[in-house]
């Protein structure tokens, strides 16, 4: 589901390739207000960027309904803490114009003679990125409810009595705290991170290294097991060796990383639970995805005040 929704898609590399010499005229504004979801208001402008963006997808689809869906989750997303920050959609922004060999002035220029904007474009990134974490937090909350200690227990009879192995890492969070007014301080912010995550060398010294910094908190976060991991931080943490850190991550706190402080390999029957939980989501594959996603958004808006004006 992630990496079919994933912003990256090759037909729209195509799209937006041929449309450099497009010419098409941006919509002039408009600030008319069409919905409101739950206090927050969709205008016909609004709806103008995301009709030209469909047409540049050369996608058929409701631009209202589409943004309507996208207040939803955003909505949800921030309850979450799970709206990812400026400088990943950054990130994604610039990989999009490089992967279509263009440069950022190129692509800003053909989104807006599309009549879509690049801010337009960058929220519809941030939406699909955080939304696909959303999900994968939903999916394995869900599943380890439903596999039962008797359901562990039976399945590891199956395999002949022998426990899954589970990998768990004790984690250590930095957070170089941004305040929310003050946003524009993430790209400094995300220097001094970078800066101080060259030194890490093992958890024992981060709070020495730390000192003399302001506005640095260290935790100490206590073990995980693999299945455990956070969405947003898994595929990091997986791939940092330990006495490492990740790499850094734009988020609601300001910009944080994590170090590995040690790994073990574990086998009981938490483990066993969770390990059998995610391989029966995994197997379901998409169906299972959309009818998570479906029933999800169906939930957000059985309860949503949705006004069309």
């Amino acid at each position: 589901m992630m990496a079919r929704n994933h912003i990256i898609a090759a037909a729209l590399f195509a799209v937006i390739g041929s449309s450099l010499t497009a010419g098409t005229i941006l919509p002039a504004a408009a600030s008319e207000i069409k919905v409101v979801v739950n206090g927050a208001p969709i205008t016909d402008y609004d709806i103008s960027r995301r009709a030209a963006f469909l047409k540049l997808q050369r996608k058929k689809g409701d631009a209202k309904e589409e943004l309507t869906e996208e207040a939803l989750k955003r909505q949800e997303l921030r309850r979450l803490n799970l709206l990812v920050g400026d400088g990943e959609v950054n990130d994604a922004f610039a990989r999009f114009a490089t992967n279509n060999k263009m440069t950022l002035a190129q692509l800003n220029s053909v989104l807006d003679k599309a009549g879509v904007t690049a801010q337009h474009f960058k929220e519809y990134i941030r939406i699909q990125m955080s939304w696909g974490r959303a999900l994968a937090t939903r999916n394995r909350s869900q599943g380890g409810a439903k596999f039962t200690e008797q359901d562990a227990v039976q399945r590891m009879l199956k395999d002949g009595g022998k426990k899954p192995v589970s990998t768990e890492y004790q984690l250590q969070q930095v957070i170089f705290v941004v305040p929310a007014n003050k946003r524009d301080r993430l790209a400094k912010r995300r220097s001094e991170a970078n800066a101080m995550r060259a030194k890490f060398n093992g958890c024992d010294g981060t709070r020495d290294i730390a000192k003399g910094t302001l506005d640095v908190t260290v935790r100490d976060l206590g073990k995980f097991i693999e299945q455990e991991l956070p969405p947003e931080w898994a595929a990091q943490v997986k791939s940092t060796s330990v006495g490492h850190a990740t790499a850094t991550l734009d988020t609601d706190k300001g910009v944080e990383y994590l170090g590995v402080c040690a790994t073990r390999q574990v086998s009981d029957d938490r483990v066993a639970r969770m390990v059998f939980a995610q391989e029966q989501n995994s197997g379901k594959g998409d169906a299972t995805a959309e009818a998570v996603d479906k029933k999800y958004l169906d939930e957000l808006r059985a309860k949503a005040k949705i006004t069309n004006e």
